[in-house]
């Protein structure tokens, strides 16, 4: 009988997110400008001179470490974990060998992998029920947004100021509009400006927001906390919402996590005021928002990741745009160079 993980909170992420490989994914990007030819075989070579060589963790690594914590919780007549984390990576068996070898050195309970060779992980997203998938990669992220499947973030660079986050308690920070709730309200907001907005929200308070793309996902890490708050571990789960939303458009929030079925612990309507603050004294494993003038700002202080829009939606492409990670923004030579090229198929390479 085939294992099922439906009742399985299951987290996907890219090698990239989950350790530091800025320096293995430099390498092939430098290779891959200067001589596409050979450029495969030479960082195969690398990536086999260093397969023993220990990652440092990566902004995904602090959750995922903390979430597959959560599977001491789990009781010993059920073998279905309440976790499972599947590394989603470009690379190939051979060449993802350092990541294995780091998985297992630092004892991560993850046993599940796909390693695609250069393709696209996010036609495999579905195929592993994936929940929640956190990439460094724009063009996977932008794939698996629009095929609607799960939500997906594109993390940042790790805090500059590195700090303690807890080991015994998962704790996680949305923003609202666009993330867990559609963009329908933030575009009267942007369009039409903040008093037609309030007066929208304080009108349809009774009438539920439409989920955003982190909606089924927040209900199932809710049904997860749920399920250990009946055994007495629900304080392993602490969910916040930081909103630039307030009164009175709180109201509609409220009544719609309502709706749902979903109790967060701790709701801040800041009404535009800077969420860093907020964000520090929480502390969370990590903060999804939708937008840049959020993230540049919290990603210096807690890990961030970006939520992307999808592309039907009218925030893309205008300037509410996704920042690469540093070691691959434009002022790179090496990405200056690719950009002046045509675009060709994606090799194999770290992701």
């Amino acid at each position: 009988m085939a294992f099922d993980l439906s009742r399985t909170l299951v987290i996907g992420i890219s090698s990239t997110a989950l350790f530091d490989m800025s320096e293995s994914d430099g390498l092939f990007r430098k290779l891959m400008a200067e001589d596409r030819q050979h450029a495969i075989q030479r960082y195969r070579e690398y990536m086999l001179a260093h397969e023993n060589e220990h990652l440092e963790p990566g902004t995904g690594y602090p959750l995922v470490s903390a979430l597959l914590g959560l599977n001491r919780f789990g009781t010993h007549d059920d073998p279905v974990p309440l976790v499972e984390v599947v590394i989603m990576s470009r690379n190939s068996p051979e060449t993802g060998f350092q990541v294995l070898n780091t998985i297992r050195n630092d004892r991560l309970a993850i046993t599940r992998s796909a390693f695609t060779g250069g393709e696209p992980v996010s036609g495999y997203i579905r195929a592993f029920d994936v929940d929640l998938f956190l990439t460094t990669n724009i063009e996977d992220a932008q794939s698996v947004i629009d095929s609607g499947s799960c939500a997906v973030a594109i993390l940042r660079d790790p805090p500059e100021t590195v700090r303690t986050v807890s080991k015994e308690q998962v704790r996680l920070a949305f923003d609202g509009d666009a993330v867990l709730f559609s963009e329908e309200s933030e575009l009267v907001y942007k369009t039409q400006g903040l008093d037609a907005f309030q007066k929208m929200e304080d009108e349809k308070q009774d009438i539920p927001l439409a989920e955003g793309s982190y909606a089924t996902f927040l209900k199932k890490l809710a049904a997860l906390q749920e399920k250990l708050n009946k055994s007495g571990n629900g304080s392993s789960i602490r969910i916040a919402l930081v909103t630039s939303r307030n009164s009175p458009s709180e109201m509609r929030v409220i009544k719609t996590l309502r709706s749902w079925g979903v109790h967060i612990d701790e709701a801040f309507f800041l009404g535009g005021v800077d969420k860093t603050s907020v964000l520090t004294a929480f502390n969370p494993h990590i903060f999804f928002d939708d937008q840049d003038i959020h993230l540049e700002k919290a990603e210096q202080l807690v890990p961030s990741g970006k939520v992307p829009y999808s592309s039907r939606s009218p925030f893309s492409g205008n300037r509410y745009t996704v920042l690469e990670p540093k070691w691959r923004q434009a002022d790179s030579p090496v990405v200056q160079e690719k950009h002046n090229k045509p675009k060709e198929p994606v090799a194999s390479q770290g992701s």
